[in-house]
């Protein structure tokens, strides 16, 4: 109980600057939208694939709860994120003491205060580790008392841990092929009838979330295209330095990086072999020392088995970025953390007492301190993005998003800056073509934007924003007539961008054809009942058609949306 306790406040202490972060990068894309809010979001959740940025219904159902108690409160996200993670630590501990290996405490104090764990824990999004690492670890508590006691009640518990932890995250799928690996290590041999067969469920289970989970990436998120055009040489080659890097950063967690450098792959290129044929060697080691000591094999498959899903074998979105990111050793450094705890606590026996607890100390106080220092990085957007770019300057998606920060900020030129360098970086995203556009016609270069708009359309013919944008340029360069058919696209691609149907309406409008552009404004405002534009549009264009009652309607709904507009019932004014 005391030990548990130290471990929070300790966990605490190191992620006490998360505590006042704010939301950065991709966290409103989990913490519930507002088309999400209501009881018939949380079914669309469930059950509506597509409906949530990855398809983890009891994570984002996690977050719909969490919404209604706290709303866009970020600090509350984190404080909850650092008590999944201190609680992991705590079951952690807890499976290590029911296998009855050395040093459990250690290695949980370990595992919560590495700096490799704080992408994970101060980033809110990344709930999706703490929330199902801790399910992971119930699951697997539970299957161990099950294998000691054949109680059906204990394999209820523990299958049932298990598809909350596949709901939370599918790469949790990894957990029967570890607890298979766990009797092997205690026992050194499997049977089928006590060991496999039980679990021939659940690996049946996994494969099928893990399937609509790749599936899911593909065709929802993105993980498809150039980017990911990898052949299977370069994925081989690809695994095995995948695998030292983790290794690497686990033991000497120095210069961690939210997005690391892409790696160039080159299969053709010997020494990037030298990485797989590395791991293939340390395997045939730890093979022939098993007859005498288990433990490291059984650690290296737990290891390599846990990090599969991401060792480039599959596509997962994130690699458009970097092949490797800390947040994806999260669950999988456990058994490295696990064996290093008991060999250092097999080594400090032989020492005196004071030793055995100074040295410890020693690296828990290390390790959080680099995990406070690692966590100021989170403490807003800008700091975020910058703390990024200060370490890897070639992160283009940290150019475009600091670019995109520093517009809403209204620091144009800066922006401008970032734009071009990310745009450098990668000449062929329409996306960034649109965002440096987007910037410049803020400045009102018009020509140099609509260049990039067609450069983004050249890219991605189905931009719809682009599409949207292109046509506000070529209305208000005098060319009203061409943009229609950018306007009627750009609905076309996207029926539910109402800021799509709210430009095309005044395009018309500007042509004279008062009824269509009605018809645009009305749709806007149907997907967007809070967009003041729309309802200020729709008041206009009442007005100009001489309908006065309904334009005062809907200049009044345009006020409540907006309280800076002039009150044009007052004394003295005049519509």
């Amino acid at each position: 109980m005391g030990l548990g306790a130290a471990l929070f406040a300790a966990t605490l202490l190191a992620y006490l600057p998360t505590l006042s972060a704010g939301f950065i990068w991709n966290d409103a894309d989990y913490v519930t939208s507002p088309a999400l809010r209501s009881l018939s979001g949380l079914w669309r959740i469930w059950f509506e694939v597509g409906a949530t940025e990855q398809y983890y219904p009891l994570l984002h159902s996690a977050f719909w709860f969490q919404h209604r108690l706290w709303g866009d409160t970020p600090a509350y996200y984190h404080l909850l994120n650092v008590l999944l993670h201190a609680t992991s630590a705590c079951l952690f501990a807890a499976v290590l003491r029911r296998l009855a290996v050395p040093g459990a405490w250690l290695a949980a104090f370990v595992f919560a205060l590495h700096p490799v764990c704080v992408e994970s824990v101060a980033w809110i999004a990344e709930q999706k580790n703490t929330q199902s690492l801790v399910l992971y670890l119930l699951a697997a508590l539970a299957y161990l008392c099950f294998d000691a006691e054949r109680r059906p009640g204990a394999y209820v518990t523990a299958f049932v841990c298990f598809a909350l932890a596949l709901l939370s995250k599918t790469t949790t799928a990894t957990l029967p092929a570890a607890l298979l690996v766990v009797f092997w290590w205690r026992r050194g041999r499997l049977e089928w009838h006590r060991d496999v067969r039980p679990l021939l469920p659940w690996f049946v289970v996994g494969a099928a979330m893990g399937l609509l989970s790749a599936w899911v990436e593909k065709k929802f998120i993105g993980a498809e295209g150039a980017e990911f055009a990898l052949t299977l040489w370069q994925r081989g080659a690809l695994a095995g330095r995948i695998v030292w890097f983790y290794l690497g950063k686990l033991f000497w967690p120095d210069n961690l990086i939210f997005i690391y450098p892409r790696w160039i792959v080159d299969a053709s290129a010997a020494w990037w072999w030298l990485f797989s044929a590395g791991a293939v060697a340390a395997l045939g080691g730890l093979w022939w020392l098993r007859s005498r000591w288990r433990a490291p094999l059984a650690v290296a498959l737990l290891f390599g088995g846990s990090l599969f899903p991401v060792l480039g074998f599959f596509n997962v979105y994130g690699f458009i970025f970097s092949f490797v990111a800390d947040h994806w050793q999260y669950l999988p450094c456990l058994g490295v953390i696990a064996l290093a705890a008991a060999g250092l606590t097999h080594l400090l026996a032989r020492f005196p007492s004071a030793v055995r607890w100074i040295v410890p100390a020693l690296l828990l106080a290390t390790l959080g301190t680099l995990s406070w220092r690692q966590s100021r990085m989170y403490a807003d957007m800008e700091t975020f993005y910058r703390t990024t770019l200060a370490q890897n300057p070639g992160c283009w998606m940290a150019h475009n998003n600091l670019g995109n920060l520093l517009r809403e900020s209204g620091r144009i030129d800066e922006a401008i800056g970032h734009f071009e360098q990310g745009l450098a970086l990668t000449p062929a995203s329409a996306k960034a073509h649109n965002n440096l556009a987007n910037a410049l016609l803020d400045r009102q270069r018009l020509q140099e934007a609509g260049i990039h708009y067609e450069r983004a359309l050249a890219l991605q013919p189905d931009f719809a924003h682009a599409h949207n944008n292109l046509a506000t340029v070529l209305r208000d360069t005098g060319q009203s007539a061409a943009a229609l058919a950018h306007h009627a696209t750009a609905v076309r691609i996207d029926p539910r961008y109402a800021d799509a149907f709210n430009n095309y309406g005044v395009t018309l409008r500007q042509l004279g054809r008062l009824p269509e552009a009605l018809a645009q404004f009305s749709q806007a405002a149907r997907l967007d009942p809070n967009s003041a534009p729309a309802q200020l549009n729709l008041a206009l264009v009442y007005s100009m058609l001489g309908q006065d009652a309904e334009s005062a309607t809907h200049y009044r709904e345009a006020r409540r949306l907006n309280p800076a507009l002039p009150d044009l019932s007052a004394p003295g004014r005049s519509r």
